[in-house]
């Protein structure tokens, strides 16, 4: 990827330390060294079945629904999904996952024949995917870190794998392997981090999705479904 370049980055920061009224910090932030870090403490031992539990649990809260299936039950899983869902039309990423699953024929074959449209994203297809995305019934992505404690899927998006995916249609549904699964933001922070110092390139998004959108801005009434999908379904896959 195409490294990019910074004008006047210099002349801008001088020009910000000058009115906040002190001279420009040059030396590196030095992050301290905490005596207490009581955020990796919670739930560290947990087995991976607990952390489903604690999951299944937190989905109740969230208004999303959680299904477990071992990659042979996974296509019949989605299939049920969209039909109560009543979906005509699908949005996935182009992942390679799907493939490793063992979807990827029910995705963009059967699907097909069955009169569904069904798109994957395509970089080379620009603005047209996010219109796709739009129209769709049913965003679908695998999840790339999730979160027990939160019912949090993490998405790391990529120019294969558009935020619009999981943001724009009616519904969505989150495949989660169940490898994927740690306890709660501290571990996907850390991972996070862990990729920067080792000069690895982040996504330029990377998306923390808890159920279906919703709202409490007026009167703290919660409205769930309000300016996204507005409901959402999570697949725990077993054996993955």
């Amino acid at each position: 990827m195409e490294t990019g370049q910074i004008y006047n980055k210099d002349k801008f920061l001088t020009n910000v330390a000058s009115k906040l009224g002190r001279k420009r910090r040059t030396e590196p932030v030095v992050k301290p060294t905490w005596t207490k870090q009581p955020q990796f403490d919670v739930l560290k031992d947990a087995s991976q079945d607990e952390l489903v539990d604690v999951l299944k649990k937190q989905c109740e809260v969230i208004h999303t629904q959680v299904y477990e299936v071992n990659t042979s039950g996974l296509s019949e899983q989605i299939g049920l999904i969209l039909e109560q869902y009543e979906a005509s039309s699908v949005i996935t990423w182009n992942d390679n996952r799907f493939t490793d699953y063992e979807v990827e024929q029910y995705l963009f074959e059967e699907l097909s024949k069955e009169g569904k449209a069904v798109h994957k994203w395509d970089p080379s297809s620009g603005y047209e995917n996010i219109v796709l995305a739009e129209k769709a019934d049913v965003g679908i992505t695998f999840s790339d870190m999730t979160l027990a404690e939160s019912g949090t899927v993490v998405l790391f998006s990529g120019a294969d794998k558009g935020r619009s995916v999981s943001l724009l249609p009616k519904t969505y549904i989150a495949i989660i392997p169940k490898s994927t699964i740690v306890p709660r933001m501290t571990q996907a922070t850390s991972h996070i981090s862990n990729l920067v110092n080792s000069g690895e390139l982040v996504a330029s998004c990377v998306n923390f999705i808890s159920g279906p959108s919703n709202s409490a801005d007026i009167e703290l009434n919660l409205v769930v479904g309000v300016h996204g999908p507005i409901k959402a379904s999570y697949i725990i896959v077993n054996d993955k």
